[in-house]
C-alpha cells in the first residue's frame, strides 16, 4: 500500500506527517495541540541554537545586529565569523557584516574575507542569487572550538 505524506513548513524547518490515506493524516493533525508549532519552535531554538549567554562579553546584540565587544585581538576572519555566528540563522550579507564590524571598531575588507572563507569551507552562499553568506557546519565548529575558546582563555 502506498503511503502519503503532508509536509508542513514552519519557522524552524519542516514537520512531515505520514499516513496510509488522507483520513489518517487528518486524524493525526486533529490530535496535534493548538500551540504545537510554537512549543516545538521554542524547544528547537533552546536546544539547538547557542544562547547569547555563551557570547557574553564577546558579542552583544544591538538593533543593527551583533556587535563585537571583546577587546581581544581578532583576525579579520575571526571577526567576520563571530558576526555571522551571532547573526540570525548564522547568515548575513557582506555589506551588513561590514557595517557591524565598523560598529565594533574593526576595519576589514569583508567581501575579500568572505571569498577566502568560502574557499576554506567556513562559509557558503545558501542562495547564489542573494548576497547572503552563511556559516557552514565546519565554520560553526571553528568558531566554537577555536575562536571562542581562544577568546575565553584570554578573558579568564
Amino acid at each position: 500500500m502506498k503511503r502519503i505524506e503532508a509536509r508542513i513548513k514552519t519557522s524552524f524547518g519542516e514537520v512531515v506527517i505520514e499516513g496510509e490515506n488522507p483520513k489518517e493524516i487528518l486524524d493525526v493533525l486533529n490530535e496535534i495541540p493548538e500551540n504545537f508549532t510554537e512549543r516545538l519552535s521554542d524547544f528547537v531554538s533552546n536546544r539547538l541554537t547557542p544562547s547569547m549567554a555563551q557570547l557574553k562579553g564577546i558579542v552583544e546584540t544591538t538593533t543593527e545586529g551583533p556587535v563585537i565587544v571583546t577587546r581581544e585581538n581578532l583576525t579579520h576572519y575571526e571577526a567576520v565569523g563571530l558576526v555571522l555566528y551571532a547573526s540570525d540563522d548564522r547568515k548575513n550579507t557582506a555589506a551588513q557584516v561590514q557595517k557591524l564590524l565598523e560598529s565594533s571598531g574593526i576595519k576589514s575588507m569583508v567581501p575579500a574575507r568572505l571569498n577566502e572563507m568560502t574557499k576554506r569551507g567556513q562559509v557558503f552562499k545558501p542562495d547564489p542569487s542573494k548576497p547572503e553568506f552563511k556559516l557552514t557546519i565546519q565554520g560553526e565548529k571553528w568558531i566554537e572550538r577555536e575562536v571562542l575558546t581562544k577568546i575565553r582563555g584570554k578573558m579568564g
